[in-house]
C-alpha cells in the first residue's frame, strides 16, 4: 500500500493505459483525506502531462472498490461546521471534479462495496463495469449528515435525480443488477470475470484513435451542462481536421486494413 493509499503504474500488459488503485484493503479501501488529496494530484492536469495516455482503469484493491470514507477519520473535524465544509468542498469535491476534468477516457472496476465516497468515484467514471455481487449506496443517513451538494451532483449525473433520491433517503442499497436497469453501471459480468471485462474494455478504448475519445469527453461535459458548445468550444472540437489520426482512420477504412493510431 502507497503511503496515501492511491497506487498508480501503468497497465503490465496494456500500452497507453494507466491503473489507480484504492488501496486500503484493512479497511475495505475506505477513502481517507490523504487519500482524496493524492486522488486529485493523479487527476488534476494528467491529460495534459501524459499526451500518450488512452485511458485509466480505477479500482480496488482486495475485491472491494470502496466501503466509504474513512469514518475513523471523522471526530477529527466534522463537528466543527468551517473545518466540515473545508473536507467536502475543499478537499472532496475538487478530487471528483478533477476525474470529470480529464479528459482520458476512465473505467471503473466494481467490486462488492461501492458506497459513499466510492460511489461519488465510480460516477465520475465513463464506464462502469460491475461483479455480479457488487453493492452501491450511500447510507450515510445512518450516520446523520447528508450528502454535500458538489458531490450529489456528481452522483445525479450518474444515478439520476429519482435514484439519487431513493439511495439517501432510504440509506438503500442497489444490488449489480437494480443499478444496471438504473442505468448506473453499463455492464455486470460474473465476479471472477470483472476483472477482465474492465481489462478488455480498457484495451478497446485504448485501441482506438485518443485524440476522438478526449474530443468527446469534453463535448459530453458541455452537453452535461445542459447546453451546446460555444463558437470556441467548436473551433477547439474541429482541429482534428488536420490531425494524423484522422487521416489514418478514414484511409485505413479506404485501403480496408485496421487503423494504427499515434495520438497525434
Amino acid at each position: 500500500m502507497s503511503p496515501a493509499g492511491i497506487v498508480v503504474h501503468p497497465h503490465p500488459t496494456l500500452a497507453h493505459v494507466a491503473c489507480v488503485t484504492l488501496s486500503q484493503a484493512a479497511k475495505l479501501n475506505a477513502i481517507s483525506r490523504a487519500m482524496w488529496r493524492a486522488l486529485r494530484e493523479t487527476f488534476e492536469g494528467w491529460a495534459e502531462r501524459e499526451p500518450a495516455l488512452r485511458c485509466v482503469l480505477v479500482r480496488g484493491e482486495g475485491g472491494t472498490f470502496a466501503a466509504g470514507a474513512d469514518i475513523e477519520e471523522f471526530p477529527s473535524f466534522r463537528f466543527d461546521e468551517e473545518a466540515l465544509r473545508e473536507y467536502h468542498e475543499g478537499l472532496i469535491a475538487p478530487a471528483l471534479h478533477a476525474m470529470l476534468a480529464c479528459d482520458v477516457p476512465i473505467v471503473a472496476q466494481i467490486e462488492g462495496a461501492c458506497v459513499g465516497g466510492g460511489l461519488e468515484i465510480a460516477a465520475c467514471c465513463d464506464l462502469r463495469i460491475a461483479g455480479e455481487s457488487a453493492r452501491f449506496g450511500a447510507p450515510i443517513a445512518r450516520l446523520g449528515f447528508p450528502m454535500a451538494p458538489d458531490e450529489l451532483a456528481v452522483v445525479v449525473r450518474a444515478a439520476g435525480f429519482a435514484t439519487a433520491a431513493e439511495l439517501l433517503l432510504e440509506a438503500r442499497l442497489l444490488d449489480a443488477s437494480t443499478a444496471l436497469a438504473r442505468g448506473l453501471v453499463h455492464r455486470v459480468v460474473a465476479d471472477a470475470e470483472v476483472a477482465r471485462e474492465a481489462e478488455a474494455t480498457t484495451a478497446r478504448i485504448a485501441a482506438l484513435a485518443p485524440l476522438a475519445a478526449r474530443a468527446n469527453k469534453r463535448t459530453l461535459r458541455v452537453l452535461a451542462q445542459g447546453r451546446l458548445p460555444d463558437e470556441g468550444e467548436r473551433r477547439e472540437h474541429f482541429a482534428y481536421a488536420a490531425s494524423a489520426d484522422h487521416r489514418e482512420g478514414i484511409e485505413a477504412f479506404l485501403g480496408k486494413r485496421a487503423p494504427t493510431f499515434q495520438g497525434r
